[in-house]
């Protein structure tokens, strides 16, 4: 991609020092021409991607401290990975950040709208998704600026009624052709398709009337949880314009996998090891588990690969009804190595023991469904 070769300066077109508000000047003015649903040049989409991209980095204090001391490199070991924005919705996330009328979308006067969703990402171990937990989320999220009230106008202001729509917001142009006339319409060229000008902008956000803020949101996470589950946090989401509703946070839950089990559903499996003296004559085993260890009995005579079912230790069903099982995968280990002594017990316990010993007791069909379970 062309972002990995440019510098982020370079794509918004400002200087290393540029202020704050430079950036977002600079990126403002990018997005409205390079838009995919404005610009019509066939890389627009990819261009648009990329100052998306450089605007994350250098709008954040800390990314754009890395970046200036380690460039990409320095990002990506840090453990940053750009966004992935979702160009079909990107009019309403870019809104949350600059305003209503970025790109002239609407076609109304300006009112109240809910803030965009925000997605964030959490990883627990299964042993949480076992038990519950709670955990934080880290976001970047717009707030209605405090200075302003969210109506982007410095205190004592207050917004006008865009002389040129009327405060709708769009205007009509007529063109006359040979076919005769034809009426267009599109977004004010004044106001930016608002439908009201902010004379006096407010100094602390920039007359957008929302403002950037780094938080972290407790998240319950609730025991039973799958991979890549998604909990909604009502409310938590961008700020709305004009004091419309917050929008909400998706946190999507990544369940760390645990060396030795494996998950299928409620139920979970996991391997143990006996020697063969253990499988033979019964054992009393002790397993780890995502709640704590266990112990599990062991019947004498157990076979490679029997499994061993313990109800209700699996994990907790979301919906509230009993846990599923703990399947215990029963492994045989034989000696490898014999001292002489040893051999010869081995063998006059062979002789000893016989066929009998041997037989089950349900037969060979029962043996052959043994083997296939």
């Amino acid at each position: 991609m062309a972002t990995a070769e440019r510098d982020y300066y370079e794509i918004l077109g400002v200087e290393r020092g540029a202020s704050d508000g430079d950036i977002k000047k600079a990126f403002r003015r990018l997005a409205r021409e390079l838009h995919p649903d404005v610009s019509q040049e066939p890389d627009a989409e990819e261009r648009f991607r990329e100052i998306a991209e450089a605007y994350e980095v250098l709008s954040n204090p800390d990314t754009r401290e890395t970046y200036d001391r380690h460039g990409r490199a320095g990002l990506r070991s840090g453990g940053f990975a750009p966004g992935d924005f979702d160009l079909g919705n990107l009019s309403d996330i870019f809104s949350a950040f600059f305003g209503e009328g970025l790109f002239g979308q609407g076609g109304r006067a300006a009112r109240p709208d809910r803030g965009a969703d925000i997605t964030a990402l959490v990883e627990i171990d299964l042993a949480d998704a076992f038990n519950g937990v709670t955990v934080g989320a880290p976001i970047r999220v717009a707030l209605t600026c405090d200075t302003c009230g969210g109506n982007g106008a410095a205190p004592g202001t207050t917004p006008v009624t865009c002389a040129s729509c009327g405060g709708a917001g769009r205007v009509q142009r007529v063109s006359q052709s040979v076919f005769g006339q034809f009426v267009r319409t599109g977004a004010c060229p004044r106001c930016e398709g608002a439908g009201r000008i902010v004379e006096s902008p407010c100094e602390r956000c920039d007359g957008a009337g929302r403002v950037l803020d780094e938080r972290t949101l407790s998240v319950d996470v609730p025991a039973g949880i799958y991979d890549g589950q998604r909990i909604r946090l009502q409310g938590e989401g961008h700020a709305g314009a004009l004091g419309g509703p917050a929008g909400d946070v998706f946190v999507q839950v990544r369940v760390r996998a645990q060396e030795g089990f494996e998950r299928d559903g409620d139920d979970l499996h996991t391997l143990v090891e006996l020697t063969m003296t253990q499988a033979a004559l019964g054992a009393e085993v002790r397993v780890q588990h995502p709640g704590g260890e266990i112990d599990v009995d062991v019947p004498a005579g157990s076979q490679p690969g029997d499994v061993r079912p313990v109800r209700d230790m699996g994990m907790p069903s979301l919906s509230g009804g009993r846990r599923g099982d703990l399947h215990v995968h029963l492994v045989v280990t034989v000696p490898r190595r014999l001292t002489a002594e040893q051999r010869d017990l081995v063998e006059q316990l062979g002789a000893a023991l016989g066929d009998d010993a041997y037989r089950g007791d349900d037969g060979f069909f029962g043996r052959l469904k043994s083997a296939l379970r």
